[in-house]
């Protein structure tokens, strides 16, 4: 059975404002995150994503004050990630009202918390958050934000996150993230045939097409983007509808 594909928007929070950058830089503030969380709600977005992008970086807790005003708001699923390092954090955003967590810091350096939080929570909702970057041809793992190096592979991280419990992988492309032109569909289709669970594409979303692509081509089972979003350069009703009409199965 072919699972229906997913439009999840991301909204980057940092001091509690939305914010949007290029290449993991130059950050910029796009505006409120409940707001814009109900109007992709109210769109017809599938699940959102709200990653506390200063969290890891900053040593700093996640923000559960949010997390519970978002789940009062909006009547979609939606993930929250960012500074996520232990079973706690997972159980009080839980609580708060957020429908799954999404880890990247933490259980690449303590690869065990994956299998404590699926064994706990279900895998279901545990999201495995990788940041990759292309170089010396192959992709790698990046921490912290995108701002540690690692000499891990992509597809050797994927792998092994889901054989520990991972229930699903946000997959970021570095080089392609803010940039618009299209998702990495290299890594994400090799990534799709080669692990179990679902992948969300994650980087370069520039125009209608570019889902298209990635569903296809990158075969994704969810593809998130950002600025397109928050611009209003591409409307998710829209969206939704052209992709139907190219015969993709969408929710």
């Amino acid at each position: 059975m072919t699972l229906a594909k997913r439009i999840i928007p991301c909204l980057d929070v940092k001091d509690g404002n939305t914010v949007k950058g290029i290449n993991f830089e130059n950050i910029r503030i796009v505006g409120d995150p409940i707001e814009l969380g109900t109007w992709y709600a109210e769109q017809g977005a599938d699940e959102l994503v709200y990653l506390d992008i200063s969290a890891t970086h900053e040593k700093r807790k996640l923000i559960l004050d949010l997390v519970s005003r978002v789940a009062r708001q909006i009547n979609i699923p939606f993930t929250v990630g960012g500074g996520i390092s232990s079973i706690e954090d997972v159980s009080r955003l839980l609580d708060a009202g957020a429908d799954k967590v999404s880890i990247n810091s933490a259980a690449f350096n303590s690869p065990e918390l994956i299998t404590k939080l699926a064994n706990r929570y279900g895998s279901q909702c545990i999201i495995l958050a990788i940041d990759t970057k292309f170089e010396n041809d192959d992709w790698y793992v990046y921490i912290n934000g995108g701002r540690i190096a690692t000499k891990i592979k992509t597809i050797d991280w994927a792998k092994r996150a889901v054989e520990l419990g991972a229930g699903e992988i946000l997959l970021t492309s570095m080089n392609n993230d803010g940039t618009k032109n299209g998702f990495a569909l290299d890594i994400t289709s090799y990534i799709s045939d080669s692990v179990g669970v679902p992948i969300i594409a994650s980087g370069g979303a520039g125009n209608m097409s570019h889902f298209y692509d990635v569903f296809t081509e990158g075969k994704a089972d969810a593809a998130l983007a950002a600025s397109i979003f928050h611009n209003k350069e591409v409307e998710i009703k829209e969206l939704k509808q052209h992709l139907k009409n190219k015969g993709i199965q969408i929710r």
